[in-house]
Order: structure tokens, then sequence, then C-alpha cells
């Protein structure tokens, strides 16, 4: 099943981010290389496809994993909460209806 994994920045974690980054890509590739991510992404804090020094409010991720407990397990390894970027994560079942 797809789940949407919601999170919230921290106030100021862009430098957090940068140094978390390049990890939290790589698990996101390995997502992708396997057919399971359908999108991933940050919210920039202004309408700007780069914010600068404003940074990020948070990430959107719709990934597929075979249960929420296998979602959230996967969210909660992921480098950016080691790295205290996320004040939150959400899970969320996702159910694609259009583009069919």
């Amino acid at each position: 099943m797809w789940f949407a994994i919601l999170a919230t920045d921290i106030p100021d974690s862009l430098e957090r981010r940068r140094q978390a980054r390049p990890a939290h890509i790589a698990r996101l590739q390995i997502l992708l290389d396997a057919g399971r991510l359908f999108v991933a992404g940050a919210f920039p804090a202004i309408e700007s496809p780069d914010p600068g020094p404003a940074g990020f409010t948070g990430s959107l991720i719709l990934a597929e994993f075979p249960s929420q407990a296998e979602a959230q397990a996967w969210a909660d390894a992921d480098p950016y909460v080691a790295a205290g970027v996320y004040a939150r994560v959400e899970i969320k079942p996702f159910r694609k209806a259009l583009p069919a």
C-alpha cells in the first residue's frame, strides 16, 4: 500500500538538513530503485524553488510499504530524524485516484 510521510521541520532546520541530506537522499534512492517511491520533496518556506536562507518547513514522501508499521519504522530511521530536522512526522495511508 502507498503511504504519505508528512514531516514538519523544527525552526531554523536548514543547516541540519544540509548535513543530513546525502544520507536522506541515499535512502530515498533505494526506494526509487525498488519502484516503491512515487514522489519525494521538501516544502520551501517561501514561494521559491530555491528558498535560500529561508529554508524549508517540512517534507512529503509518498512511498509503498507492506504496512503502516513498516512505513513508520522506515520514517523513524530517516537521517533527518536522527539529525533533529523534524519536529513531527505523520504517516497516513494513501490511495491514488488520479491520474488513473
